[in-house]
């Protein structure tokens, strides 16, 4: 598949943000903790000389470490490897590092292939995760081709693997869908992804009765957001043959006990038609009617089995499907960064961004600032250079933050009041 295809697809490719996880502090702590010496010094009282030095002497330590880590995927003690591949996850996440990765991908891609085979259970599901931001690292050249192509056929039997651990097969299912989406070079290889995806989430045949929803669980979450990540970057050709066949294996999925099965299925609708748009495909069918049907009684469900903050979840996320698939409006989000912000206008970048932030965390803002994968991808040009000067003009002091807070609760209870009084007016 040509390159500048899929960069065009990828350009078009939507999200809901959801608040930032946990993992920052823990991340910026395997990156930093080895050189907390050279930090208690201030910056302000260093010589230009001296601190550029500091901050060399921090980078050394830190790849050390991150060699160190690198040397203990080989240990014979399982919980040892689980241990460097969980700091080797939270590095890679929260910091970019494609030259030293570079001069050692062949040496790590071992490693994990090996942990892949001979591990088990949380061992196989954090080498799929370290792949995972490897090849994001890597990007899109050779490079992270070769990583791709050299443990995609392990990905596949892991995944298909009944057998393994279910968090394994997740992860191999996430790892197979962003490695393919990142450095697939082949429509044979995005195909041979596709196929192995569908089988993991598509429900069975109707001869089997009802019980598939009971069964869905993460995996199906996992296997369907890297499905359709994948559709975003697929040539029309195979996109028209995926809208005239598959499609309707989706509906199905709308009934799933599990929330977020529901959730992503629904949206992976809303992108399906989305993109049959952008091909001038009708994608209307005899069921569409019935579809539309589903998507309004799941904005609408209020049954009480269900936890509240599901509900109010779901409620939201299918009014919006609902809306664009009746009337084609799209709920436009911004998601901010340093000193730059992007725009989620469609259902497609909505899915890529949301597909990035699963596998970085906390560490996705750093990424859309540095990591030239990514500002491709969404279309941000290269990473800006900031002087130190600018980058201390541009934040705000605490006691600016508090006035803003206080400012804002203000008028915040100023207008739950207006409301409120109102309300007592009708009553």
């Amino acid at each position: 598949m040509p390159r500048s295809r899929r960069a065009a697809r990828r350009g078009t490719g939507s999200a809901r943000a959801s608040s930032p996880g946990s993992e920052e502090e823990a991340g910026s702590e395997v990156l930093s903790h080895c050189s907390s010496a050279s930090e208690s010094a201030s910056p302000a009282d260093e010589a230009p000389g001296s601190e550029a030095a500091s901050e060399q002497g921090q980078e050394e330590e830190i790849e050390d470490r991150l060699k160190e880590h690198m040397d203990n995927l080989l240990d014979k003690s399982a919980k040892a490897r689980q241990a460097a591949l969980q700091s080797l996850r939270l590095a890679l996440a929260s910091k970019t590092l494609p030259e030293f990765l570079l001069e050692r991908r062949l040496t790590l891609t071992d490693s994990l292939e090996k942990c892949l085979k001979k591990g088990k259970g949380e061992e196989q599901a954090l080498a799929g995760t370290v792949l995972t931001l490897l090849c994001l690292q890597m990007g899109s050249g050779p490079e992270g081709e070769e990583v791709f192509r050299s443990l995609k056929p392990l990905l596949i039997s892991v995944l298909t693997d009944s057998t393994a651990s279910p968090g394994a097969r997740q992860s191999c299912a996430t790892a197979l869908g962003m490695c393919c989406y990142i450095a697939a070079a082949d429509l044979e290889d995005l195909v041979s992804c596709l196929s192995c995806l569908e089988g993991i989430f598509s429900p069975p045949s109707t001869g089997e009765g009802g019980s598939a929803p009971a069964q869905h669980g993460p995996l199906h979450c996992s296997a369907l957001q890297s499905w359709s990540l994948l559709l975003t970057i697929c040539p029309p050709s195979h996109l028209r043959n995926i809208l005239d066949n598959h499609w309707l294996q989706l509906p199905p999925l709308l009934t799933s006990s599990s929330v977020a099965l529901r959730i992503l299925a629904g949206e992976t609708i809303a992108l399906l038609f989305e993109l049959a748009q952008d091909l001038e495909e009708d994608l209307c069918h005899q069921d569409t009617e019935f579809l539309c049907t589903q998507l309004k009684v799941l904005a609408t469900e209020s049954n009480k089995y269900r936890a509240k903050t599901d509900r109010r979840r779901q409620r939201s996320i299918f009014r919006d499907i609902l809306r664009f698939i009746e009337s084609g409006e799209y709920q436009e989000e911004t998601i901010r960064f340093g000193l730059e912000c992007m725009y989620l206008d469609s259902w497609a970048r909505q899915r890529t961004y949301q597909a990035f932030k699963e596998v970085l965390g906390s560490g996705i803002h750093h990424h859309l600032q540095n990591n030239e994968l990514l500002r491709e991808i969404f279309g941000l040009g290269p990473p800006l250079v900031l002087d130190a000067a600018a980058l201390k003009a541009s934040k705000v002091s605490r006691f600016e933050k508090h006035l803003y807070n206080s400012a804002a609760f203000k008028a915040r209870t100023k207008a739950r009041s207006r409301v409120r009084d109102k309300r007592a007016d009708v009553l």
